[in-house]
């Protein structure tokens, strides 16, 4: 059994620690969520809260990929975070990685410190009454913004992958989380516009951002509302079709 285990150095002093408890995953802390594919837990290691994210034992193939041809989820969300908080883009802070490999990749965890933030960008969605919401959807233009100029493809740039906390006097940070499809690429009016199909936009919602993001960018507000319609109803009817799809079966 062959291990990778590495820590942040402003953590490394509860290296053996956070080791123990990566070890013994399954009797430590507590769940935030339990899915098919991914489990996430938080737990207080030396007074610090943190949330360890433990992804989906991959197959036989893709085990071999991940241990000789591709980094693994963990390494990549470790990574990636990296980066972000380099180019001044918020996201929990990275504390370590773990990989467990036997003939491939068996386990990976990955470790962040906890946010306690106030909402997520779901909310905006639900509640079209939401209080301040066009200011929020206006600043949280302005942080898309930053990903693109930045040249920062986020591929899971979803509803539940923003958390947002509120500062009070209108001011709001926005923290990107589920990291680990990530491109870093330059960043095309149509590959910036695509980027928004994901967070399913209403009406509404696409006016306000597409008004904030053509003040930004220098694009007229009709191309840049016309293009990020049109994604974000496509990726719309796409989803739509296959659910339908499965209810008919």
């Amino acid at each position: 059994m062959q291990e990778n285990f590495v820590i942040h150095p402003d953590y490394s002093q509860m290296a053996t620690k956070l080791r123990h408890v990566l070890n013994n995953f399954s009797k430590k802390g507590e769940y935030v969520t339990k899915g098919e594919r991914n489990v996430i837990k938080t737990v207080v290691v030396e007074g610090n809260s943190l949330n360890i994210k433990k992804f989906k034992t991959p197959n036989v193939f893709q085990s071999q990929v991940y241990q000789y041809l591709r980094k693994s989820k963990a390494k990549r969300s470790y990574e990636y975070a990296l980066k972000l908080i380099g180019f001044g883009i918020k996201t929990p802070f990275p504390v370590a990685y773990f990989e467990r490999f036997s003939g491939g990749l068996k386990e990976s965890f990955y470790v962040s410190e906890q946010v306690n933030y106030d909402f997520d960008f779901r909310e905006l969605i639900h509640n079209p009454q939401f209080k301040k919401r066009k200011e929020i959807l206006n600043q949280f233009t302005q942080f898309t913004f930053k990903l693109h100029e930045n040249g920062v493809n986020f591929l899971d740039h979803s509803p539940g992958n923003t958390l947002i906390m509120d500062n009070g006097n209108d001011n709001y940070e926005f923290y990107l989380i589920d990291l680990n499809r990530m491109r870093f690429e330059k960043m095309t009016f149509e590959k910036r516009m695509h980027n928004f199909r994901r967070l399913w936009l209403s009406k509404t919602m696409v006016k306000i951002m597409a008004a904030e993001y053509a003040k930004l960018y220098g694009k007229t507000y009709s191309e840049t509302h016309q293009l990020m319609l049109k994604h974000s109803r496509a990726f719309q009817k796409k989803i739509n079709s296959k659910k339908l799809r499965r209810r008919k079966r």
